[in-house]
């Protein structure tokens, strides 16, 4: 599933354009007009009917896009139109005459002869055309980068919880953005284990914590999210990884092999040495 970083990547493609290689080559969104939109598999649309988001998208203009957590966020003139990738949605802009790719689920045609696709193999992404993007959005916890997230703050919050760290991490509720690459790096890179209580994390290691956090995703975010799957493109952050996905491999630190373990059904990655339980 797309994290924190593949959807800021994403976000910036669409944000900025992409003028190099040319057959790939886009305008950026911001200032195109929608004309029309289609629907190509109903379930993609959450909210509204689709003839309410037929009439009410058509004649809007994209005005910026942003990120909350893992949500893509359009801002239009009147409305917000909001994209969940899930499994395996990505966003394409293409020229109107280009052939339509199989798995395309929601169309945009857009002045200048383009249009916006929301492609999803796997059938789970979804959009909403909101008015208020916390209608969606609301339930979610603070944004990993918030200057309003304080190391004190932080600790603040793992204290009023005693729930393990890997699953607490992942609660979209309590920190929003994490996915399972990033929650296991980070945890390497703070020397935690996954399992390890959250309000036994003392303020100088939830401190480390946090700047773990933010260091991964930054890096996540420099090398244009990870690409290791099909439903991923352009990243190269899997080079980086220290424990995710290198169950039996030799840490890159202490040279201790990676264990593998499910965690609240997700599989979890770790060093036993630099990461000790208790």
């Amino acid at each position: 599933m797309p994290e924190l970083p593949e959807v800021e990547t994403i976000a910036n493609g669409l944000r900025l354009g992409c003028s190099a290689p040319a057959e790939a080559a886009h305008p950026a969104l911001p200032g195109l007009h929608i004309l029309s939109a289609r629907l190509l598999w109903e379930r993609t649309l959450a909210t509204p009917t689709p003839a309410e988001f037929y009439t009410r998208i058509a004649g809007q203009a994209f005005e910026s896009i942003g990120r909350r957590g893992k949500f893509l966020l359009a801002r239009l003139t009147q409305d917000t139109l909001i994209f969940h990738l899930r499994m395996s949605g990505d966003l394409l802009v293409e020229r109107l005459e280009a052939p339509m790719a199989p798995h395309h689920r929601l169309v945009l045609e857009l002045e200048g002869g383009w249009r916006l696709t929301f492609n999803d193999t796997r059938k789970f992404g979804r959009a909403w055309l909101v008015s208020d993007p916390e209608q969606v959005t609301g339930k979610l916890g603070p944004e990993p980068f918030s200057p309003a997230l304080s190391a004190p703050v932080f600790y603040q919050m793992l204290q009023r919880s005693r729930r393990q760290l890997k699953p607490l991490l992942l609660d979209q509720s309590f920190l929003a953005g994490l996915g399972n690459i990033y929650t296991d790096e980070a945890l390497h890179r703070a020397g935690l284990h996954p399992l390890r209580a959250a309000d036994s994390v003392p303020a100088d290691q939830a401190e480390a914590l946090l700047g773990a956090i933010r260091s991964v995703l930054q890096a996540g975010i420099q090398h244009h999210g990870a690409s290791i799957d099909w439903v991923y493109r352009g990243g190269d952050f899997q080079n980086q990884f220290y424990v995710y996905q290198r169950t039996g491999a030799p840490c890159k630190t202490c040279g201790t092999p990676i264990c593998r373990v499910v965690i609240g059904q997700r599989g979890t990655h770790f060093c036993p040495h630099c990461q000790p339980e208790g």
